[in-house]
């Protein structure tokens, strides 16, 4: 990573500046998402009130899902930002609404206090943070590999992961420490509010950070000048088989994601108490963090398709196992957690190449964050409350077998991807696209 790419212009330290700046919006997202599956029962009792506290995390869990179904418009609205005036000011206004919402959830007027007008706060702050997200990682993903070198786009995506561990490790390291230092009573009254503040607070250093990036080299070369930057019809119409391969590709990850950052945990909290939870978190992300870096060199040498599809199949046997025999045991809970979230980091390392390579850099943000956003927001958004109800009707199996099928179908995109051309637009490595490699 030591080696500037042609990408951005400036010196090795203004590369890793602007490398850095782009990764770490993924820490904040991280941070964020699993502190609100880490406190979702405690959301739950303060903003949906109920005898049977089932009910209440299910609401909880509908909040986080509208908040991912709202993920298009962002995936539509900042990536076209990103594809039309270009890649920082969508990367700025990104984390200025994931910001906000984590200041909004920290201060929101309970159940209690407000009435109905409190789930409105909470709902109001997780659409703005889906809005985020839905057009975070697309602006981020094109400014990445526009600037990483050819022969290690991989290894730049693990940054991703790598980022996406660090912020889930934070919020699991914090929530421990504070239900520790304040015990259960405080955390229960107040204390929830906390990791949600200072999310907040993360975010305003990262605009801090954001506000020096240099736009990449590729986007005022390829697409700033051109006409057809940012066309939703363009990517729709002229790129749909580029849609529909991002599609099959992205299924897995946002359906596992969905369901291990924070069903994993909310059910954690249930069987062993959150104390425990949280040390099982700590201990995966602490591990996810050490293999992020080597699991990108591998991509990078094996090629990152063969790489994806074999941690596939690997998945679909030990996260399927996992979920279906998760005990009340730190080891069970945290074989459990890492079987997915392994997976996540295999993904999030090999993917931002992949799909950076199916479209031209002026449609490039819009046709990642469109149906990355999309499909995120019909898997991943449903996941948490479907899983809930789900294991409370004793129907957990059908639950993962739908899970392993959004999974598997990473392989016919692998296929379909042999037999699609490259966009004419710019120009490809195509060594990088030998299923081969």
């Amino acid at each position: 990573m030591s080696t500037t790419s042609p990408g951005v212009r400036g010196s090795r330290q203004a590369h890793r500046r602007a490398v850095t700046a782009t990764v770490v919006g993924n820490f904040v997202e991280s941070f964020d998402w699993l502190g609100y599956g880490l406190f979702a029962p405690l959301l739950a009792a303060h903003f949906f009130p109920s005898s049977n506290p089932a009910t209440s995390l299910i609401g909880a869990f509908a909040v986080l899902g509208i908040g991912v179904l709202v993920r298009p418009l962002g995936g539509i609205l900042l990536g076209r930002l990103a594809d039309r005036r270009g890649r920082r000011p969508a990367l700025m206004l990104a984390i200025g609404l994931m910001t906000a919402g984590s200041f909004l959830i920290g201060v929101a007027p309970t159940y209690g206090q407000v009435g109905l007008l409190a789930p409105v706060v909470l709902l109001l702050a997780r659409v703005a943070q889906g809005i985020s997200s839905g057009g975070e990682w697309p602006a981020a993903a094109a400014y990445l590999m526009e600037v990483a070198p050819p022969k290690r786009k991989s290894l730049y995506g693990s940054l991703f992961s790598l980022t996406t561990a660090a912020g889930a490790f934070t919020a699991a390291m914090l929530g421990g420490a504070l239900t520790g230092a304040l015990g259960a009573d405080a955390m229960a009254a107040w204390g929830w509010r906390i990791p949600f503040l200072v999310g907040g607070v993360f975010g305003v250093v990262l605009l801090v950070l954001r506000r020096q990036l240099a736009e990449t080299e590729v986007f005022q070369r390829e697409a700033s000048t051109r006409a057809t930057r940012g066309s939703l019809r363009r990517v729709l119409v002229t790129h749909r088989r580029q849609v529909v391969m991002s599609v099959l590709f992205i299924a897995g990850m946002g359906t596992v994601g969905g369901t291990w950052t924070s069903v994993i945990p909310a059910m954690g909290q249930r069987l062993i108490g959150p104390g425990t939870t949280f040390g099982v978190v700590v201990c995966a992300t602490a591990t996810l963090m050490v293999i992020n870096v080597p699991v990108g060199l591998l991509a990078d040498k094996v090629g990152p398709r063969r790489f994806l599809l074999a941690a596939t199949v690997l998945f679909a046997v030990t996260g399927s196992y996992s979920f279906l025999t998760i005990e009340g045991t730190f080891a069970s809970l945290l074989f459990a957690y890492l079987s997915g979230t392994v997976y996540l980091v295999c993904a999030t390392t090999t993917l931002p190449g992949i799909l950076s390579e199916l479209f031209p850099a002026e449609n490039r943000a819009l046709g990642m964050g469109l149906p990355n956003a999309l499909t995120s927001a019909v898997l991943g958004g449903v996941a948490p409350a479907a899983a809930t109800y789900l294991g409370e009707h004793g129907a957990s199996a059908w639950f993962i077998g739908g899970v392993m099928a959004a999974v598997l179908l990473a392989w016919p995109a692998v296929f379909l991807a042999r037999r699609t051309p490259a966009p004419s637009s710019y120009a490809l490595d195509r060594s990088s696209l030998d299923l081969a490699k």
